[in-house]
């Protein structure tokens, strides 16, 4: 199934959010550290509420561990200069999101470890959306691509 990773998250409400979003979804999450907070289940609760219960949350230790884990599948990262738009990308059910960090992105020099890289269109003179909130969009789309029912 597809899965959300998020790469070294700076907000632990996103990341709450996140886990919400994922737990609705029936999405696995993927957490990509070392995070720019302490990692406190109590904040994840504030923001996630009771979803944190239902999410397949696996954390990663470092990138590379991410990486080792995910051989053979493909990831798509959704950035603001990614390659591809959004609704012109073909997803496959297994493919791995991969949102960068909050503040910073996603490291350049770690582009080519990626499959593919996607961005939403958005109107000229904006700079960027909540990380969530694109993740959610992106997340959706590939669904509604790769799932034989309606969510």
């Amino acid at each position: 199934m597809t899965a959300l990773a998020l790469f070294q998250p700076d907000i632990p409400q996103n990341v709450g959010a996140a886990m919400r979003l994922c737990a609705c979804l029936d999405t696995a999450l993927h957490i990509i550290e070392p995070t720019a907070f302490p990692w406190k289940e109590q904040e994840f609760r504030r923001s996630g509420m009771d979803y944190v219960n239902h999410v397949k949350l696996t954390r990663h230790i470092s990138w590379n561990d991410f990486l080792q884990n995910m051989q053979g599948r493909r990831i798509v990262l959704v950035e603001t200069d990614g390659a591809t738009p959004l609704w012109d990308f073909t997803f496959k059910p297994d493919d791995i999101l991969l949102m960068g960090r909050e503040s910073a992105g996603f490291p350049r020099d770690l582009y080519t470890k990626c499959d593919n890289s996607v961005y939403i269109p958005m109107a000229k003179n904006v700079r960027s959306m909540n990380v969530i909130t694109a993740a959610a969009i992106t997340l959706g789309e590939a669904i509604r691509q790769t799932s034989k029912i309606a969510i």
